[in-house]
């Protein structure tokens, strides 16, 4: 599998759609299946140049490769999906699995893959979506990483580079695991130290006390905590399945079961109907802390001096 391939994106949400647009920047023929996707998604798709191939059956005929690249919590009944539309179509392209998921849901794909009779490949995605400032890593592992070594080194400096970890399927979501339990992790915990504070009457104390001695933890919050709404709906999955990985490793499970309340919370406010393209530039962490505290019940207040 050498030269210009045609890939298959599915699907082209924020990630996706960037994706698409750098493999095709690169040469490479882009398409993607837009049956039953939202009238945001078909705008992402076109914005990017992906071509419409309409059923998954005629996606599967027509790709080399498909990329799996969707919420975390829709990537085993896509795969499902795409491997009842490889038997149908009697086409078997490479599957590569690219969400956020633990690495026993990555196996469960892989084997719903090799059940169709499909080549397998584990990836997990770490950094932004590609763009002029952001060249993320597809951490891949399988027995046969080849196809995504070669997609990778075609795009250059573009668009994103594949690293292997490895030929046990689950190795590379294993690490998107790890990585996600510390980033997003950790803007679970400041909203959470924030509402905290909120519920207990000592915003402005803790705030000052931030700004003393914990002046760059302070930025990150008051930068990414008007941002989290957006994308907290399809983030609990993950924190789900990050609490999942680290049970089956026997770690503690419950810091990002935690995570996933945090998001639950955060998803109930009206900013989670925002998207990445129309979030209020002008919210600040103050503003979206003091909303979704009001959909907390109000505890004992912090006794005061």
């Amino acid at each position: 599998m050498t030269g210009a391939m045609t890939v298959a994106v599915l699907m082209p949400g924020d990630m996706g759609h960037a994706v698409g647009r750098a493999l095709k920047a690169a040469g490479h023929t882009t398409i993607t299946s837009l049956a039953g996707r939202s009238a945001r998604t078909r705008g992402l798709a076109e914005k990017a140049g992906l071509a419409d191939a309409g059923t998954l059956e005629a996606v599967v005929k027509k790709a080399e490769l498909v990329l799996s690249i969707l919420p975390p919590a829709s990537a085993l009944g896509l795969a499902r999906d795409v491997a009842k539309a490889m038997k149908k179509a009697q086409a078997f392209p490479v599957y590569v699995d690219c969400n956020a998921v633990a690495p026993s849901t990555a196996q469960a794909i892989g084997a719903v893959i090799a059940d169709a009779g499909a080549p397998f490949i584990d990836a997990g995605i770490v950094g932004a979506a590609p763009g002029p400032r952001s060249r993320p890593r597809f951490y891949v592992s399988g027995a046969d990483v080849r196809p995504m070594q070669e997609l990778g080194a075609s795009l250059g400096d573009i668009g994103f580079e594949v690293v292997a970890v490895g030929p046990e399927p689950g190795r590379a979501s294993a690490l998107k695991m790890c990585y996600a339990a510390l980033t997003k992790g950790t803007w679970t915990l400041h909203a959470a130290v924030l509402l905290a504070a909120k519920m207990l009457g000592l915003t402005d104390e803790l705030r000052r006390e931030l700004a003393a001695s914990q002046r760059s933890a302070l930025e990150v919050m008051e930068a990414r905590i008007p941002r989290l709404p957006a994308d907290s709906g399809r983030w609990i999955g993950e924190m789900e399945e990050i609490a999942k990985t680290f049970a089956e490793a026997g770690v503690t499970p419950d810091f990002h079961d935690g995570a996933a309340e945090i998001f639950r919370l955060l998803a109930k406010t009206p900013f989670a109907a925002e998207t990445r393209e129309t979030i209020d530039a002008t919210r600040t962490a103050a503003d979206t802390i003091a909303t979704a505290a009001r959909l907390l019940k109000s505890p004992k207040r912090a006794v005061k001096n």
